[in-house]
């Protein structure tokens, strides 16, 4: 009998918060909330969301900081963090910074995304979905 794929492979909504903050103000108009729908790895071994550099200025995000980034090979890199960027998955969404990765890197949904949305990988349908005891909407752990 075959495996189940361990990777999967979904796209993801992404917007610049900010943007989307003036838009409600009234600052802003809807249709100039920077955005983009890309398709993004479910990587819990990764703890943040990681974007390629071209997405990240595509969306109009501003560096925030830097990590220092250990890669599986074991080795380390200092890498910029920008945001914040609303990033949805089906009708769950969270806000969250950005490790930037240079353009053509694989984007990435980490686990601090995923905890916020509350969904966990299904592999046998290839999605992510919402926790079978959290149905309509994230439940967190106090």
């Amino acid at each position: 009998m075959n495996e189940p794929a361990r990777r999967i492979i979904v796209d993801i909504e992404l917007e610049n918060a900010n943007d989307r903050m003036r838009a409600q103000d009234g600052d802003r108009r809807d249709d100039d909330v920077r955005r983009a729908t890309i398709p993004a790895a479910a990587d819990t071994d990764v703890m943040m969301l990681v974007l390629p550099e071209d997405v990240v200025d595509r969306l109009g995000v501003r560096q925030t900081g830097s990590i220092d980034a250990e890669y599986a090979d074991g080795r380390r890199e200092e890498l910029p963090v920008a945001g914040p960027v609303t990033v949805r998955i089906g009708g769950r969404s969270a806000v969250a910074d950005c490790v930037v990765m240079p353009q053509g890197s694989e984007a990435r949904i980490g686990y601090i995304v995923t905890r916020q949305m509350d969904v966990v990988p299904d592999y046998a349908n290839q999605t992510l979905g919402p926790r079978p005891e959290s149905p309509d909407r994230p439940m967190m752990r106090l």
